[in-house]
């Protein structure tokens, strides 16, 4: 009789998820686990796909473009850290009582929920060599010559990373701020009372009581690291060369513009076990207690 209650009772809420388990079940699992099977073949479109076992990845580890594309990647992680900290940072800032903090929030959210393709005209016309950006740098002395940032390999995929860092820290700091009206004050208001200086507060308090929130955000913000698609397809297209050539670029690059599915799939499950053991090692982090607070 109990089982026969709790399945009515989860009747209710199973219908109301059911369209979109649908929908992740037909335009997410399914593509995941069609990529399996699809790419120990050599799919053809028009002709005969034929099995070919694991040389899509023996391709892949000799393809000199996707190595590159895949340290680009794995370079791109050098925004998860800074922008973790400056989201915390900004949402301690913003969290305060401070007159006109509202029109703060919202304007350091505007940027999340542009789209990319205005963010890519506007950071495009601000870097190009005529740009703001430069004019500013010429008239301060700063340099004496016009920069070419996204058109030189060496500061394309920096000036890049930054733009995703003003990107997301509009976001994560939003988390972090709902992360920061759970902690109860009385916690401060003791520590207050104790002594204990702002710096103090954060370390000992805001910190330990956030891990959860910087967990979270950590991982998401790895995994759209690694995944990092929309800044490059759009402002460089992986140029100049290969210098901000991404894995994700690349594999969109085979498959949609090559047509090479099966070789695209390949490079997909690879990223993918990628990802998911830095995943794990973001776990593992996490249930070790990451940094020791008080230390």
């Amino acid at each position: 009789m109990r089982r026969r209650t709790l399945a009515s009772d989860a009747l209710p809420a199973w219908s109301f998820m059911a369209p979109g388990l649908l929908v992740i079940g037909v335009f997410v699992l399914f593509p995941i686990v069609y990529s399996i099977p699809l790419a120990l073949t050599d799919y053809s479109v028009l002709g005969e796909t034929k099995f070919i076992g694991l040389d899509n990845f023996r391709r892949a580890f000799a393809d000199d473009s996707f190595l590159v594309s895949l340290w680009n990647s794995v370079l791109y992680i050098i925004v998860v850290p800074v922008l973790q900290i400056l989201s915390i940072l900004i949402a301690i800032l913003v969290n305060s009582r401070i007159p006109g903090i509202q029109a703060f929030r919202a304007a350091y959210y505007i940027p999340v929920v542009t789209s990319m393709v205005a963010v890519a005209l506007m950071w495009n016309w601000l870097l190009s060599q005529n740009g703001v950006v430069n004019y500013i740098l010429i008239t301060l002395g700063i340099t004496d010559q016009k920069i070419g940032w996204l058109s030189t390999s060496s500061t394309a995929l920096y000036v890049l990373m930054f733009i995703t860092l003003w990107k997301g820290l509009g976001y994560y700091m939003m988390l972090y701020l709902a992360g920061l009206q759970s902690i109860p004050a009385d916690l401060y208001e003791a520590a207050i009372v104790d002594g204990a200086s702002r710096a103090q507060r954060v370390r000992l308090i805001t910190i330990p009581l956030l891990r959860p929130y910087i967990f979270f955000c950590s991982l998401i913000s790895l995994m759209g690291a690694i995944r990092v698609f929309d800044e490059m397809f759009v402002l460089t297209q992986g140029g100049p060369g290969t210098s901000t050539l991404t894995s994700s670029l690349y594999i969109y690059e085979q498959g949609l513009e090559q047509l090479n599915f099966g070789y695209a799939s390949a490079l997909g499950l690879i990223v993918s076990v990628i990802v998911g053991v830095l995943s794990v090692i973001v776990f593992r982090f996490n249930r070790q207690g990451g940094v020791n607070p008080y230390g």
